[in-house]
């Protein structure tokens, strides 16, 4: 029996939650791209945009990157298709509403649909909204009701935290995405910042003095967040594989068989124009 059959509920995630390529493919859930501009040319998050291209942009002086949202015309499109083929719900679950107006042009076209289509602010991005994402797709694959799909999503995000590096706050700052006044406290005496999505917004979470030293202290981090729970892991990365590598395996390490599945994805190019080369991350869904 395939999926759509047993699936009253599909899920709508947007490009941000980063899932890896196979997972993407493998689970019934409709990716709607954001729009990345690089010095006046748009293209599609993942279709016409990679994250070299966004690296390759960032290095260079006098190119610009910019981002926008989907048109609430492009959600209602997928929505649509979504129920007139068979739909009895949709749930679409998105990048936290204080980073992006991603949320507010989906929860625009859910309006045409009524109580049939249910938006959910993740408060995250990459997977700290891939593991809601998920969480929703496996309730709808076991049959359940748009309400209960729309639970689990909220559930998964209450259950997620989000830990970043970044080599330098420049990129964050210029994009809107930390305050001035934390950018010069990440770069004051060569600090080296960690950053968490905390209440949908980037903060600062800790200084210190050198990249390894933020890379170890993630793992510390990451193994609080866990607690005594059985979790999911994600490692993000941008440019950067060997950070993504030793991010990866310090964390099996700590945590060991508490990881019930571990995922990897370099970020793509809407969270590569604010956060740019070297970002390593790790995202901990502790599972209820």
């Amino acid at each position: 029996m395939s999926y759509r059959a047993r699936m009253p509920v599909m899920v709508v995630t947007d490009s941000t939650a980063y899932l890896p390529v196979d997972v993407a493919a493998t689970h019934p859930v409709t990716i709607v791209p954001l729009t990345v501009t690089i010095s006046g040319r748009d293209g599609s998050e993942g279709l016409d945009v990679t994250p070299t291209d966004v690296a390759k942009a960032l290095s260079e002086r006098r190119a610009s990157v910019t981002t926008s949202r989907p048109a609430p015309a492009q959600f209602a499109a997928v929505y649509r298709k979504l129920l007139d083929d068979g739909a009895l719900g949709v749930l679409s679950v998105h990048l936290s509403a204080r980073l992006s107006g991603t949320y507010s042009s989906a929860v625009a076209a859910a309006e045409e649909f009524g109580d049939l289509v249910s938006v959910v602010d993740s408060a995250s991005t990459g997977m700290g909204l891939g593991f809601p994402a998920l969480a929703a797709v496996e309730t709808a694959v076991a049959g359940q009701d748009l309400a209960t799909v729309r639970a689990a999503a909220i559930a998964a995000a209450e259950r997620t935290t989000t830990l970043f590096y970044v080599d330098t706050l420049e990129f964050l700052r210029r994009g809107g995405r930390i305050g001035a006044a934390s950018a010069l406290l990440g770069t004051a005496l060569a600090v080296k910042p960690i950053l968490h999505v905390t209440e949908g917004e980037v903060r600062l979470r800790e200084k210190v003095r050198t990249a390894s030293r933020a890379l170890a202290r993630m793992v510390e981090l990451a193994a609080e967040a866990a607690g005594d729970s059985t979790v999911d892991v994600a490692v993000h990365h941008l440019g950067a594989p060997e950070r993504a590598d030793a991010l990866e395996a310090e964390v099996g390490r700590r945590l060991g068989d508490r990881i019930r599945h571990r995922y990897r994805s370099e970020v793509g190019a809407a969270v590569a124009a604010h956060v740019g080369p070297g970002m390593a991350c790790v995202v901990v869904n502790r599972l209820a």
